[in-house]
């Protein structure tokens, strides 16, 4: 058995030439050549393998064969760990009693899986290779172009693996780190057999409810919370880029992909801050990425004008002609090229390695979590700064219009993020009684945004709808003005 660790990076190909000079200029670096791999993966058709965390391929590279299992690993950020078993053959078609009997689960039929067994699909590519000395660990540094087929469907392979052959894991974020800070690059979460099955449509399609509460425990110190905190806020960032570069997605649900992947990178900045571990390369690169998502405003107006079948002007009689401006301006957008356009752009994808590499740093103790306090109070602390901001930004006895409720969004969010991260340490009925008011402010600001989206549009198709937006408008504000007021005379839940 090997235990395989490494890092994968998602790059545009048009960045393939550049990415072979910058490898073969990085110092004690040795080009390895190209060889063409095929690899045919196999399942069952009751997916026998999958319910055992299991994954079989035959590799070819020239007249040699190979067989491997990999079982269930673990992907942290973007680097991979995950055991696997390899056998050489003399076919093409995988035999599972040459595996050690160990590996199979108790009761497991290994004969009747390999009566059904057949290819699911295939990974084809040519793979180039460096062997890199980092001090005294050595990398293997594989850059795979190909494609992932099944039947009459297929999607590229563009990515550069880093694969750590001895010394220390560390190497690996060394090398990436050279990588992302000259080539536009993502990290790569999906495994090509991964991205194989859902080409298959044999895996659950992406489904991710981005503002879920995080799995804190109260017994967990400090560096614990703050290592699962940057885990799961790469692992739904990743999760959610996959869901918007998806070519079988609605294109009307990209708005709200992109604000909930926003909100995800917004959250991961907040953490960072709380730990006192924003610094300025931070800093640089969070705000990159917030330009190039600056159309997310306007994509959620037009978005909350047609969903649900344009219920929000369901009631006037010129719906149909107002729904379609907003269709035509929401293409016009042209969100997949924006996102493409955020992906090409070189702090995207250092920064998630650097988010990377600092998880790594922390959970080996190089990064210290200097702070004192237990769990409970350090949340509660946090819960009542983000608190006292709202209070600030909102007073009571003030009275706010529309303009002031939409120059306050972006602080109710960030308020709104510091119980994400550790409401789970609360009560449940009084964290919810306390937040879904706030909730639903946060929603009728997007409402009143749609609102001043349809003044533009009805202007656009000479429609005079001001009468019906001067009213919900002032119904809106006045419902929002009564909710806000009862809602911040509530205990807070964290007191």
């Amino acid at each position: 058995m090997e235990a395989e660790i490494e890092l994968k990076l998602f790059f545009n190909e048009k960045q393939k030439e550049k990415l072979i000079n910058l490898l073969d200029s990085i110092p004690n670096s040795d080009a390895k050549g190209c060889e063409k791999l095929t690899n045919g993966y196999f399942e069952t058709p009751e997916l026998t393998l999958r319910q055992w965390d299991m994954g079989l391929r035959v590799r070819g590279i020239n007249n040699h064969r190979e067989q491997t299992i990999k079982t269930a690993g673990r992907v942290v950020g973007g680097i991979h760990s995950r055991p696997e078993f390899n056998v050489d053959i003399d076919h093409d078609f995988p035999k599972l009693n040459l595996f050690p009997n160990k590996i199979w689960p108790e009761g497991a039929d290994i004969e009747q899986a390999q009566s059904t067994l057949c290819c699911l699909f295939n990974t084809d590519f040519v793979r180039q290779k460096w062997h890199v000395f980092v001090e005294d660990s050595l990398v293997e540094v594989a850059l795979d172009i190909g494609e992932i087929s099944v039947d009459d469907r297929s999607e590229p392979i563009c990515e550069l693996e880093f694969e750590l052959l001895a010394g220390d894991t560390n190497a690996l974020l060394v090398l990436a780190g050279i990588v992302s800070r000259e080539i536009p690059v993502r990290l790569g979460k999906a495994s090509k057999a991964q991205r194989g099955y859902q080409l298959a449509a044999q895996a659950s399609p992406f489904n991710l409810e981005v503002l879920d509460f995080i799995a804190l425990k109260p017994e967990q110190n400090l560096k614990q919370v703050a290592i699962n905190l940057l885990e799961v806020g790469l692992d739904r960032w990743q999760q959610l880029e996959a869901m918007i570069l998806d070519v079988a997605l609605n294109p009307v649900e990209l708005p709200m992909l992109c604000y909930r992947l926003r909100a995800c990178i917004r959250l991961l900045r907040s953490t960072l801050s709380q730990f006192a571990l924003l610094a300025d390369d931070f800093e640089q690169d969070f705000d990159c990425i917030e330009q190039r998502l600056s159309f997310i405003e306007e994509s959620l107006s037009l978005y909350s004008i047609v969903e649900k079948k344009a219920s929000l002007i369901a009631k006037l009689p010129m719906q149909a002609a107002l729904a379609d401006i907003a269709h035509e301006k929401l293409q016009q957008l042209d969100i997949p090229a924006q996102f493409t356009n955020l992906l090409d752009d070189i702090c995207y994808g250092r920064l998630q390695v650097h988010l990377v590499d600092l998880l790594m740093q922390i959970s080996l103790g190089s990064v210290v979590i200097a702070k004192e306090l237990g769990l409970r109070d350090f949340a509660d602390k946090l819960q009542e700064k983000s608190w006292q901001k709202i209070l600030e930004v909102m007073p009571i006895d003030d009275d706010l219009s529309s303009r002031d409720y939409l120059s306050v969004a972006k602080a109710l969010d960030n308020s709104m993020f510091v119980g994400v991260a550790y409401g789970e340490l609360y009560s449940n009925k009084s964290r919810d009684q306390f937040r879904t008011p706030w909730q639903d402010l946060a929603l009728g600001i997007r409402t009143l945004a749609a609102y001043r989206q349809l003044k533009q549009i009805s202007e656009l198709a000479y429609i005079d709808i001001s009468d019906w937006l001067e009213n919900k408008e002032l119904s809106l504000v006045q419902a929002m003005e009564l909710s806000r007021r009862s809602a911040m005379k509530n205990e807070p839940y964290w007191r």
